[in-house]
């Protein structure tokens, strides 16, 4: 196994563990967690002006099945939430720590002078960007060394 493998699955799981924590400390049940991430993917699946038939198509769901993600009717595995991000054309931590008060919005903003950004990050959000910052300049700086050694 190559180091490069081997950072890449550490990274998967690191992101995995960090989303459920965040989702740990985000939401009072499972349930409610199911909701939130399934308004979420519908949210930003509206935003990319996808329909259910499409998003359910690519990842091999009847619309039926899709529906119930959205709605949080039903379990929804990493893979499952992998597979749903490849489609929105975003990273699975994305959906789940997607704010709708961050997007930037002009055309409602007649007065804006460049681009608007409502920046409320609540705490659990703004840790999870803080641990995920820390482990990138982690790697960056392990990729630094064995690019590194491997030039000597």
């Amino acid at each position: 196994m190559t180091t490069l493998t081997l950072l890449s699955g550490l990274r998967s799981a690191l992101y995995w563990l960090v989303i459920n924590l965040l989702l740990l400390l985000t939401s009072k049940s499972i349930d409610s967690n199911m909701q939130a991430i399934g308004k979420k993917i519908k949210r930003l699946r509206e935003l990319k002006d996808l329909t259910q038939d499409y998003v359910a198509s690519e990842i091999g769901l009847s619309q039926s099945a899709y529906s119930k993600i959205e709605a949080g009717e039903t379990d929804l595995t990493y893979q499952r939430l992998e597979k749903i991000a490849e489609v929105l054309q975003i990273k699975p931590e994305d959906i789940i720590t997607f704010n709708e008060q961050m997007i930037f919005n002009l055309q409602h903003n007649q007065h804006a002078q460049g681009f608007v950004m409502h920046n409320h990050v609540n705490a659990a959000e703004r840790e999870l960007y803080e641990v995920t910052i820390a482990f990138l300049k982690e790697e960056i700086a392990l990729l630094k060394e064995i690019v590194a050694k491997g030039f000597k």
